[in-house]
């Protein structure tokens, strides 16, 4: 996964906020108010959403089909490769009975994944500069041959135009406060039952999202296997070490601000082979033979002291929730 996360495309924050009370674990994902303006230096390789529109209004009679998707990550440009892997993209779409038009609605990054997993190190900026951000798209239209090629596309439930249209103002509301992406789950060991730190927040988990959100509303799901992909990392208790102003401002901790950008230096894009193998030994031995690994996450840098086996990539079934009684669907 670190070779995959050091090719991954780059581009490069986003404003910062005020820092939120510790709890207990894991540390809730923490929502915001609005959606803050990306900084100009934050750039894609591949443009977030191209084909993007509004969520159109069905009619309350309306009969819908939700249909799960599935591909490989980057399928577009690598295949089926990353499916060998279980790295896998989640979506969900819809096809209405009244109009037969068909729908896609996901989620990724803005900015791709390198930079949502890892920062710049700008010259003339004490701290590190995020450029992470991860949004809702929706679409006219499935791409049967992307979804169904190296991944799934199968009816998983069907609900009423009224359904679809409380679930489009959920999502509005999901989007707006649910800005930044996280790749990492952090967990005390690979045992199902071991404690989660921290949980990721990417296109699998807005998928569980929107299917629980249907059946609270009163979508009966189909009793299928659904399996996700999650990207873990193994710590022993995290430790807090604060925010932006406290490590980096002018009043911070020096020692830690060095240590944080010395660290997150050799997951910078690479220009040549050779100085990327350089940078993944200084990975390899920081990470696993000094077991230290720097984690940022709602706006705040914690220090995970890393245990074996340190990183593991797991597709993982999570079943589909359950409807109520007088639920809509089959």
């Amino acid at each position: 996964l670190l070779l995959l996360l050091l090719l991954a495309p780059w581009g490069p924050r986003v404003s910062g906020a005020l820092r939120g009370p510790r709890r207990r674990w894991p540390v809730p994902y923490r929502r915001f108010d609005y959606r803050p303006k990306t900084d100009p230096y934050c750039q894609a390789r591949y443009t977030f959403c191209p084909t993007g529109s509004a969520i159109p209004v069905m009619k309350e009679e309306d009969v819908i089909e939700v249909y799960r998707l599935q591909a490989p990550v980057w399928e577009f440009k690598y295949g089926d490769l990353l499916g060998h892997l279980k790295i896998m993209h989640d979506a969900v779409g819809f096809k209405s009975s009244l109009t037969g038009k068909n729908y896609t609605m996901e989620w990724y990054e803005l900015f791709q994944l390198g930079n949502c997993t890892f920062p710049h190190l700008r010259p003339g900026m004490d701290a590190p500069f995020w450029c992470n951000q991860g949004a809702a798209c929706f679409y006219e239209g499935i791409d049967d041959a992307h979804w169904k090629a190296n991944g799934t596309l199968v009816l998983v439930t069907t609900i009423s135009g009224t359904m679809f249209n409380e679930m489009a103002q959920w999502v509005k509301y999901d989007n707006e406060t649910g800005i930044y992406y996280e790749t990492w789950t952090v967990q005390a060991s690979p045992d199902k039952k071991s404690t989660v730190w921290f949980d990721s927040y990417e296109c699998s988990k807005f998928i569980l999202r929107t299917y629980q959100k249907l059946a609270d509303l009163g979508a009966v799901f189909k009793k299928i296997q659904t399996n996700y992909t999650s990207i873990i990392l193994f710590s022993g208790e995290p430790i807090y070490l604060g925010n932006e102003t406290s490590i980096f401002g002018p009043q911070g901790n020096k020692t830690l601000a060095a240590a944080i950008r010395d660290f997150y230096n050799p997951f910078k894009p690479h220009q040549s082979v050779r100085e990327f193998f350089v940078d993944l030994f200084k990975i390899i031995d920081r990470v696993i033979l000094n077991h230290q690994f720097y984690l940022f996450y709602n706006l705040e840098y914690w220090f995970l002291p890393m245990k074996s086996p340190y990183l593991k990539i797991i597709y993982e079934e999570v079943p589909l929730p359950v409807g109520s009684k007088g639920s809509f669907g089959v």
